[in-house]
C-alpha cells in the first residue's frame, strides 16, 4: 500500500531535520575569519576522472572509509556523475558505493559546485586549489567542516603533500586533524 501524502512528506522532514542534525555536529577546522577562496577557473573536462583521496577531516559519511576514490564524468543533462566509493575498515574491505551528482554553481569559475547523494539537499564542493597539470587538488567548503586532498595517484611524495598541508594551514585549516586513509598499493576499483 501507497503511504499517504501526509506521511512521505513527513518523511521528508524528518530526512531533512536529521541530516541538519548531522552536519551541526561536524566540527569547523578553520579558524580563519578571512572569506574561503577558490581557484580562479577549473577546466571541467581536465577536472573529470579518478581522483584518490589522500587525506579528509573525519567526517560521518566516511567512517572507517579506506581505499576511497572519487570518480567524476559528465551526463547527458549537464551535471557531473558522482560515484564515492570506500572500502571498509581496511584497503582490501568490502567496497561501498555512494553514487550522486554534482553542479557548477558558479559558471564563471567552474570552482565552485554543489554536491547531492539523496532528494533535494546539496553540499558545498569548492576547489580551492588545483595543481596546473591536475594532477592534485583541494576541496573543501565555506564553513570549515569538510576537506579533501585529493590526487590522481593513490599517493603523493612527501614535498606534496607538506606543500598541501601548507596551503591549507595558511587558508586557516588546522591540518592536525586531518585523516589519512590508507590505499591499497594496486587499486582495483574499476573506473565507471
Amino acid at each position: 500500500m501507497e503511504p499517504a501524502p501526509v506521511t512521505k512528506r513527513l518523511s521528508l522532514c524528518m530526512s531533512a531535520i536529521l541530516l541538519s542534525a548531522s552536519c551541526a555536529n561536524q566540527p569547523v577546522n578553520r579558524i580563519s575569519s578571512e572569506p574561503l577562496v577558490t581557484v580562479s577557473t577549473v577546466d571541467l573536462n581536465r577536472y573529470l576522472g579518478r581522483w584518490y583521496e589522500i587525506a579528509r577531516l573525519p567526517n560521518s559519511f566516511e567512517k572507517n572509509c579506506e581505499g576511497v576514490t572519487a570518480d567524476y564524468t559528465m551526463r547527458k543533462d549537464g551535471l557531473i556523475r558522482v560515484t564515492n566509493t570506500c572500502r571498509k575498515d581496511s584497503p582490501s574491505g568490502a567496497i561501498e558505493v555512494a553514487n550522486g551528482r554534482a553542479r557548477v554553481v558558479d559558471a564563471a569559475t567552474n570552482a565552485k559546485l554543489q554536491v547531492s547523494f539523496f532528494g533535494p539537499f546539496w553540499g558545498d564542493y569548492w576547489i580551492l586549489d588545483l595543481a596546473e597539470d591536475y594532477s592534485l587538488s583541494l576541496v573543501g567548503e565555506p564553513s570549515g567542516r569538510y576537506l579533501w586532498i585529493l590526487s590522481r595517484t593513490p599517493a603523493i611524495n612527501d614535498q606534496t603533500k607538506n606543500e598541501a598541508l601548507s596551503k591549507l594551514t595558511g587558508l586557516g585549516y588546522d591540518v592536525s586533524a586531518l585523516y589519512f586513509p590508507a590505499q591499497p598499493p594496486t587499486p582495483d576499483i574499476p573506473l565507471n
